[in-house]
């Protein structure tokens, strides 16, 4: 499943302190902040699809996620490889390299990186 915007928003927020309260969240949203009932809303969707938990703490609720933030955007990326690159990692490297103003550092560290995972292989 996929998350909206405003879920990713909210879901990063909720990887940042893989606990919280409703009121951190609303905390780690810079002002103007969204209302108590739009982050309520949000995260009984986010609930129904899986993404996220929570445990009782009296009256309140302490959130935590589900689904680890590595593991969502390694299968968001995956599916623009598949989606818009022809299922081709080259051709998304090819995009992501010429496209992102990458200084010539990055591109080395990108490189050592790729060199790294080809002596594994």
């Amino acid at each position: 499943m996929k998350l909206s915007k405003s879920e990713e928003e909210l879901m990063n927020h909720l990887w940042k302190l893989q606990k919280a309260m409703m009121k951190d969240l609303i905390d780690a949203y810079p002002d103007p902040k969204p209302a108590t009932t739009t982050i309520a809303t949000l995260l009984k969707r986010m609930q129904d699809k899986n993404f996220v938990d929570y445990t009782q703490e009296g009256r309140s609720r302490e959130y935590f996620p589900l689904v680890k933030k590595k593991d969502y955007f390694s299968k968001h990326v995956n599916g623009l490889i598949k989606n818009f690159f022809n299922d081709s990692a080259s051709q998304f490297a090819s995009f992501f390299t010429q496209e992102t103003n990458l200084s010539k550092e990055e591109l080395e560290k990108l490189k050592a990186i790729i060199d790294s995972e080809i002596k594994k292989k």
